[in-house]
């Protein structure tokens, strides 16, 4: 399902039609969203009283564990399968802020082979694909991996809308700084993330958004396929490989965009080598220092270069 050579918005919204997944309330009454059962259609023995912050969810399912569950509590649907490459770097950064979120809200994983339906439904094109639901309607979503700053973000965002309390961010104009970044305001976004950095230097979200604004301004009008077909068609070509990068980045292929340049950085000396290093680097700080595929990615640097 997922295409390398189409780069997904980062953050979509569209109405999603659910009413054919709707349907009655089970036989014997209402249960809680989210009440494990037993054969039978009763609670299990030993349920816990409330249910886990990461569930998963199939379409015989899905009224009870999305629908339902949201009238009260927002839920985060991760649309996933074994073989995404991407998904492995976004799920588990989901599954972590979900258990940090201390229950408010839930994460529900949709298997996208075996829920076709589902992914039919919400229009699913290319995963990972993430969606916001809110007193049973989707209210926002995205697709494709990014930064964990932008991802607390928007989590912050789905919980307001979900009418739960949040902290305020401990710095307002990192607030308004993410805030500008996911609305497109890409000029707004760097005044705001350089005056962060001026103040402090060492803040790495700030770094990690000023870095996804620089990239976002490089793939403006690009169109991915023809991107990757001029790189496959130059692979020596410096510009063409750089863009090639943002792209794969942008389209949730991170590690692809790190093994493309680091290859590059092999193939070429001097003020070419220097110059993909540096992008490289800059594709690094948009992910963080705590991506594991970065970890691996500057390793693999090191031993390039070296």
């Amino acid at each position: 399902m997922s295409d390398p050579r189409t780069t997904p918005s980062i953050f979509t919204r569209g109405a999603v039609d659910l009413s054919s997944l709707r349907s009655a309330a089970p036989a014997g009454g209402n249960r809680p969203a989210g009440t494990p059962t037993r054969a039978g259609g009763g609670p299990a023995a030993g349920a816990p009283a409330a249910a886990g912050a990461v569930i998963d969810v199939t379409e015989a399912t899905f009224q009870t564990e999305v629908l339902e569950r949201s009238m009260t509590t927002p839920v985060v649907i991760d649309f996933w399968a074994e073989w995404c490459e991407p998904c492995k770097q976004l799920s588990p950064l989901l599954e972590r802020l979900a258990a940090e979120g201390g229950g408010a809200w839930t994460l529900a994983k949709i298997d996208v082979d075996s829920n076709q339906r589902l992914a039919q439904m919400f229009r699913v094109q290319s995963i990972p694909m993430v969606y916001a639901v809110v007193g049973g309607q989707p209210v926002d979503a995205f697709a494709g991996v990014v930064p964990e700053a932008q991802l607390r973000q928007w989590i912050g965002a789905v919980l307001k809308a979900g009418g739960v309390t949040v902290e305020e961010p401990e710095n307002p104009l990192l607030n308004a700084a993410d805030e500008a970044l996911m609305m497109g305001d890409l000029d707004a976004a760097e005044q705001a993330y350089r005056k962060i950095l001026n103040e402090a230097p060492a803040d790495i979200a700030a770094e990690a958004g000023l870095a996804q604004v620089a990239l976002a301004r490089r793939v403006q009008g690009v169109q991915p396929a023809a991107a990757l077909d001029a790189a496959a068609s130059a692979p020596d070509d410096v510009p063409a490989q750089l863009l090639a990068a943002d792209v794969e980045v942008l389209g949730g292929q991170a590690e692809q965009a790190y093994q493309r340049l680091i290859d590059l950085v092999r193939r070429s000396a001097g003020d070419d080598r220097e110059t993909v290093r540096k992008h490289l680097v800059s594709l690094f700080t948009m992910a963080g220092p705590d991506d594991p595929a970065v970890t691996r990615a500057r390793r693999a640097l090191a031993s390039a270069l070296f």
